[in-house]
């Protein structure tokens, strides 16, 4: 399938944002007046999420979009507004304009980690049953997780907790909560998608391939640079263990000459 300039370009945009993040926010480099820059990397990378959905699976791809935003931000209020799903917590950094007294960058920050998360469990599992392949998007879901939301309060103070818990103060529900919406997700998402998977339109499959990966990198360097080695060790490890997972199906890496596609 022919991929677009525009495809490209908004992918090559995203990584050049993406490599000056690391920098400024590994560093602590960011000040106050580009503070905007998150919500621009926010947005991005959950328009790659979408345009992978739409790109593979078209008009429910669309509505699988649509949904996760809408529902994932309705979760986000109720975790705000009631303590509930995620904890007791509130946003603490400007993330962009607000709906249901969320950031709307949430919601595309929740299409990017269902994509990817997707992605990987097909990887892993092409041919087995919705259950298995669900289950294991959900933990690769609940494995992000476990480094954004540890680097995001006590690196970054991005959102904070008012609780207590031995993962940095963090509640242990919240990873529950996360595993089980993410589920969800998955479950209708692998449900409704069943048989469309476009074997020709490889090349936004590849980039959530990798988009996961860079994410994860991302939030691992971060935490290094403040010592929490919890949270880089808890998810490095079953990081490494799921792309292992994907090198068995080397048809994935090693598409003839003709469906080659470059960023």
């Amino acid at each position: 399938m022919q991929v677009s300039k525009w495809e490209r370009s908004i992918y090559r945009f995203f990584i050049f944002w993406y490599i000056c993040g690391v920098i400024l926010l590994t560093f602590d480099l960011l000040p106050p007046w580009l503070e905007w820059a998150n919500v621009v990397f926010l947005i991005t990378s959950g328009s790659l999420g979408a345009i992978y959905l739409i790109k593979n699976y078209y008009r429910i791809g669309i509505a699988a979009a649509l949904f996760i935003f809408f529902v994932s931000m309705a979760a986000e209020h109720f975790g705000v507004k009631y303590g509930i799903l995620f904890g007791d917590y509130y946003y603490n950094a400007y993330f962009g304009p607000k709906l249901f007294e969320v950031p709307i960058t949430i919601g595309f920050a929740w299409i990017m980690v269902i994509a990817t998360s997707h992605v990987m469990a097909v990887r892993i599992f092409p041919n087995s049953s919705i259950l298995i392949k669900s289950l294991t998007a959900a933990g690769a879901t609940v494995i992000l997780d476990l480094i954004i939301d540890p680097v995001s309060f006590i690196a970054k103070e991005y959102w904070i907790w008012t609780g207590e818990s031995f993962y940095y103060d963090i509640p242990l529900y919240n990873f529950f909560s996360w595993f089980a919406l993410a589920l969800v997700f998955h479950l209708l998402l692998f449900h409704f998608t069943k048989g469309m998977v476009s074997n020709e339109n490889t090349y936004w499959e590849k980039n959530m391939y990798v988009l996961y990966g860079l994410m994860i990198a991302m939030f691992c360097v971060i935490a290094l640079s403040v010592n929490l080695f919890l949270a880089f060790f808890a998810t490095i490890v079953p990081t490494l263990l799921l792309y292992i997972g994907t090198f068995k199906h080397k048809e994935f890496f090693n598409d003839s000459s003709k469906k080659k596609q470059s960023i």
